[in-house]
């Protein structure tokens, strides 16, 4: 067996929530039986390959890990010159411990990048421009151009998408009924969320108001043609603090009305998914991203269902968020055989059997349509919801930003569920602090 080597991660001090999560795992398969691709097979007058050693880098569990492993031993099998050398860690320490790397331009070839740390990297030079290896060693001909952009910044693609995700509401539809309503409509507003929310309560239970405070005001505001960061990041993407006083008063009103539970209910649960309302049986729904539905899904261990969000003009606020990317950084002295592999991750069949959309829906249709014979019940369930969203959905604002914006929003948002700051007065403190950041970056 080859070698591993030990952990190597990616710069930054800062640590965010990743947007990827839990999912299947599959068993190996025997790594003897993949065929070798027809570009790797050799004539008898060719000179056999010259060796490459790729180091790939990635976070996550020992799910993620494992299988990991497994599509890493069937490219290896397949491509005999390569080795690969892993390095994977907790999301935290993954983006603690490769600052030494960085600093010494001595990166893994493959890493697994962030939405929150893309537009850094590549503004570093850290990552290589991936578009002259597109359609060539790496095809995407079947992969929606909003969601391969979602890699770009500018005119340069720093990342292939592993895989998408679209936000929802998962609910419980049997709760939803105890609460008097039948069904979630198809094209419902957030008015109709606070309705609703108001009916549960009666009925003894709670909505969620558990939202990413950046994500979804991020979201609220493209309903409206706005976006949280302009273009360039440099700057709020919004003028009018009215939209943030409106989002946010209504997510405390709610909570001030009871509906919802209180921040002190939420801070005590800390996102752990058995301790959540729906998975006790009290509260109707959750927000969250589709990727999580499986984990939720297995938890309640009830019949569950997935709503679209809430509008008006869902479709201008709705897009496919990405898991987390490959990108191939620009000290790699292997770019062509690092484009391959995620090649190989991307349109492999049998590799994707084993992944089985774990770190979001593929984004390949071809891969999509081979993977969803071997889901579970509510994999489908997902699968069938990102299909169904994916038309609908309006290109993904550029990932810009920052990890201390998002704190700063966070912070004050829970400072609201608690009561202790208006939100007009929230708004303007936001503007102020969050521009400051933006402008020194």
């Amino acid at each position: 067996m080859k070698k591993r080597s030990a952990l190597l991660a990616i710069p930054l001090l800062l640590s965010m929530l990743a947007g990827c999560g839990g999912g299947n795992n599959a068993p190996a398969e025997n790594a003897k039986n993949v065929e070798k691709p027809a570009e790797s097979n050799q004539t008898a007058t060719e000179a056999p390959a010259e060796p490459v050693t790729l180091r790939i880098a990635w976070w996550g569990g020992d799910t993620r890990h494992s299988y990991t492993q497994q599509v890493i031993d069937m490219y290896e099998a397949a491509n005999p010159n390569v080795t690969i050398e892993p390095e994977y860690a907790s999301f935290d320490d993954y983006w603690k411990k490769l600052a030494p790397q960085a600093a010494a331009n001595r990166l893994p070839d493959i890493v697994q990048m962030d939405i929150s740390y893309i537009n850094q990297y590549g503004s570093n030079g850290q990552l290589e421009d991936m578009t002259p290896y597109l359609n060539k060693q790496i095809q995407v001909g079947d992969v929606n151009e909003n969601v391969l952009a979602t890699g770009k910044i500018g005119d340069k693609q720093f990342g292939v998408p592993l895989g998408v995700n679209v936000l929802g509401f998962q609910y419980d539809p049997a709760l939803l009924k105890k609460a008097g309503v039948d069904s979630i409509p198809e094209n419902w507003t957030w008015d109709q969320y606070k309705e609703i929310a108001m009916k549960a309560k009666a009925a003894g239970l709670f909505m969620d108001g558990s939202m990413a405070a950046d994500v979804f005001f991020n979201y609220y505001l493209r309903t409206k043609g706005l976006a949280l960061y302009n273009n360039e990041g440099t700057a709020l993407g919004y003028e009018d603090d009215a939209l943030f006083s409106d989002f946010f008063g209504m997510l405390s009103g709610l909570i001030a009305d009871g509906a919802v539970p209180t921040q002190d209910k939420l801070s005590q649960n800390k996102g752990v998914i058995e301790e959540s309302e729906i998975v006790k049986g009290t509260g109707v729904g959750v927000w969250q991203w589709s990727n999580q539905y499986v984990a939720l899904q297995i938890a309640v261990n009830r019949p569950m269902e997935l709503a679209q969000m809430p509008g008006p003009d869902m479709q201008k606020g709705l897009y496919m968020e990405p898991s987390m990317y490959w990108s191939i950084t620009s000290n790699s002295k292997a770019k062509e055989e690092a484009a391959k592999f995620v090649d190989f991750w991307t349109n492999n069949a049998e590799a994707n059997k084993l992944i089985k959309g774990e770190r979001g829906v593929p984004i390949s249709s071809k891969i999509k349509e081979s993977v969803s014979t071997v889901l579970t019940d509510s994999g489908k369930q997902v699968f069938k919801f990102v299909a169904d969203m994916e038309p609908v959905t309006s290109p993904m604002s550029p990932p810009v930003g920052s990890p201390e914006v998002v704190a700063l929003l966070t912070d004050l948002a829970e400072q609201m569920n608690f009561g202790q700051i208006k939100p007009d007065t929230a708004a303007a403190q936001f503007r102020k602090e969050a521009n400051s950041i933006l402008a020194n970056r």
